[in-house]
Formats: C-alpha cells, structure tokens, sequence
C-alpha cells in the first residue's frame, strides 16, 4: 500500500506525531527503481491519495533536461552555416564577418557562454578596440549582436543577454577630388595608356566600385545607346551581384564613351585585361591609379573609392537630385547619397529661395497665403 498512516518525528520540535504518507516505488523506462517517501501536505487519506497521483504523474513526465547554452567560440561554426552561408551573403560580406571573429571576438569572447555576455563584456570590448576607427567597432558590434539576435530566434538563449549601444559616427562627405584635381588625374591617365584612362573614368565619370569594374564585360558596354549595364561585381575573383544585390544602368559620358571605344579589344569578355588576356585584378587596378595620381602630382595612394566619391560629389556639386544620385550610384539606402547633399549649391540657393516667396510680415506672397508673423 502506498498511502498510509505511519508514525513521525517533527524534524523542529521532534515531537512524535502519526500523519499521511505517501511511500511508493517507481520502475523508470530504463528498468531503474526510486523510491519516494513524502509527507502529505493535506493530511487527509484523500489528500494523500490525490498527492499520490501527483508525484507519480511527475515521474512518468520529467522535467525536461535543461539546454546547455553553448559559448560563443563553439556556436560561431553554426551561424556561419546556417544563417550567413544559408542566407547566400556576399563573398565579401563572408570574409569580413570571418575576420571579425578571429580578430576580435573569439579572442575576446569566444570562450564566454551566449547568455553570459554582459553589459561590462560590451564595455571592455569596445575598450580593447580604442585604436581603432569608431565605424570598425561599430562593424565589430553589429557582428556580435547579429550571432546573439539568431542565437534567440533560434531559442538558444531566452532572451539578448545585453545591450550593445554603438558609437555616433561623422556623416561628413569622404574625401574626394575637386574638379580641378580630377581634371589633371584623367590627362594624366590618358598619357599612360587608354586602359588606365577608362579604369580612371568608370570610378570618377561612371560611379563604379572596385569589383565592379574588375568585372565589367564588354557585352554590358553599349555604345550605340551610350550606357552601361552594371550587373556583376568581383571579388577576389569570386563573381556576385553588386553591393546591394542590385544592377544599374549608367550613362556614359562624352569622355568615357570615347575612351570605352578607343578599348575594343579581342583579348577577352572583360572591358579591362592583362596584356595576355585574363581579367585584370584588383591589385593591378590599384597599380595603376596609384601611377596616374603621381603622375598629376596628388597623392598616390592607389585608393579607388576616392573615385566613386568624386562621382556622387560631382554630381551633388552640379546640382543633381538626390534621387539621380542613389540610381546611378547604386547606394540601397538615401541616407548614403544623403552624405553629399550638402555640397549641392542648388539646393541650398533653393532653400533660401523659399524665404523670397515671403511678404512682409511673413505672408507667402507667392502662394497668396495667410500672415503667420508670431509663430
């Protein structure tokens, strides 16, 4: 019998006292026995026999086995492939979450479990980072919180174990050449050769990025419209869709036209080369706006993107629309082109132009609307 009255000692008092319990053995699935003696919290023979079936109810369903949360540096592999490779990331986009992982957090945090990232973990990491730019442990920051916000909606963890405030950064234009300095670079890079003259133009007259004009074919070179089609962006030679997995069509300019067909060649299906006929690298592109930077007598950094800065801030500089500016460039977000519009004269002398359309006393004389002179 499982429920009986059985003689007891109060464990306080250790007075002797007869009470209801409950004393039952269980057989487990794997054949092993417990044993389970328990004093009745209602003592009452019906309120032990209602214990009873409570306790063996809890037996036949066990608590679950509690997860073990796993570390950072051993959760790192599943991410990988099973949001960042799943999720087809750029090649580019692979390489750098992979560099910020081995360089900064598995060092840091790697052996430190999900759900024990603490707000003073955040706070010495962006400590260790001091030397770096504000934007770098920004991109460092965005990792980790990326693999922590996966780790929940995968429900490895309950719940984000922190708060990860990232740094203000400078909205200012990046440097970019004026239109002087631009105008001696392009006369220098078309007395080298015509193919350092149209890597010049595709950056400065058409936008392009690096990849992009690695991996511009001469198919998407139309001459007869003047424009180009920009589908394809190489990294390191792997071939992908342009940042913001978007194609463009830009028109050419009357210089890039020129010296685009002035470039025909039979060497191969890429617009640039090596002079054996394999798609030029990035690192020889590099090569070569280096030598027409110290040819014009301006820094030779062999920096590319100064190039696409150039474009959009010529562009803004002329007066383009915001709008113009993220199509031809190709920027997934407004905010981006943004960045540029402050350069745009026309827009400022627009601005003040609206002051103009005011009466006196602040009527809108223009439109005919009503005094406002004490807002």
């Amino acid at each position: 019998m499982s429920v009986r009255r059985r003689k007891w000692r109060d464990p306080v008092t250790g007075a002797p006292k007869e009470v209801w319990m409950v004393d039952i053995v269980f057989e487990h699935a794997d054949g092993r026995e417990q044993r389970v003696r328990k004093v009745a919290p209602v003592q009452t023979k019906r309120g032990a026999e209602e214990y009873e079936r409570q306790l063996r109810t809890t037996l036949l369903t066990p608590a679950p086995a509690r997860k073990e949360v796993p570390t950072l540096s051993a959760f790192v592999p599943r991410y990988m492939e099973g949001h960042v490779l799943a999720n087809r990331l750029k090649a580019s986009s692979i390489a750098g979450k992979r560099s910020i992982f081995d360089n900064h957090l598995i060092p840091r945090l790697g052996q430190r479990r999900l759900d024990h990232i603490h707000d003073e973990d955040i706070q010495r990491l962006k400590a260790a980072l001091s030397d770096r730019s504000r934007k770098t442990v920004n991109n460092v920051l965005t990792v980790l919180s990326n693999v922590l916000r996966v780790a929940v909606k995968w429900k490895i963890i309950a719940q984000m174990p922190c708060a990860i405030d990232f740094y203000k950064v400078n909205n200012l234009v990046p440097e970019f050449y004026e239109f002087e300095d631009y105008e001696r670079l392009v006369e220098a890079a078309g007395k080298i050769d015509t193919r350092t003259l149209v890597a010049i133009l595709l950056g400065g007259d058409a936008g392009l990025r690096r990849g992009e004009i690695v991996a511009l074919r001469q198919a998407d070179v139309d001459l007869r419209r003047r424009q180009l089609r920009v589908e394809l962006n190489d990294w390191k030679g792997i071939i992908d869709t342009p940042k913001g997995g978007r194609s463009r069509v830009v028109p050419m300019t009357d210089a890039l036209w020129e010296a685009l067909a002035k470039n025909r060649h039979l060497r191969g299906d890429r617009v640039l080369t090596s002079d054996d006929g394999p798609p030029v690298a990035g690192h020889t592109l590099h090569d070569w706006v280096e030598r027409a930077q110290r040819r014009a007598g301006l820094a030779a950094t062999g920096n590319m993107h100064i190039l696409r800065h150039t474009f959009c801030s010529h562009l803004a500089m002329r007066g383009a629309p915001a709008k113009a500016i993220q199509d031809l460039a190709g920027h997934q977000h407004l905010s981006t082109t943004m960045r540029y519009m402050h350069l745009s004269p026309s827009e400022r002398e627009r601005a003040i132009g609206l002051l103009n359309e005011r009466g006196a006393h602040g009527t809108l004389a223009a439109h005919g609307g009503v005094a406002s002179g004490s807002a």
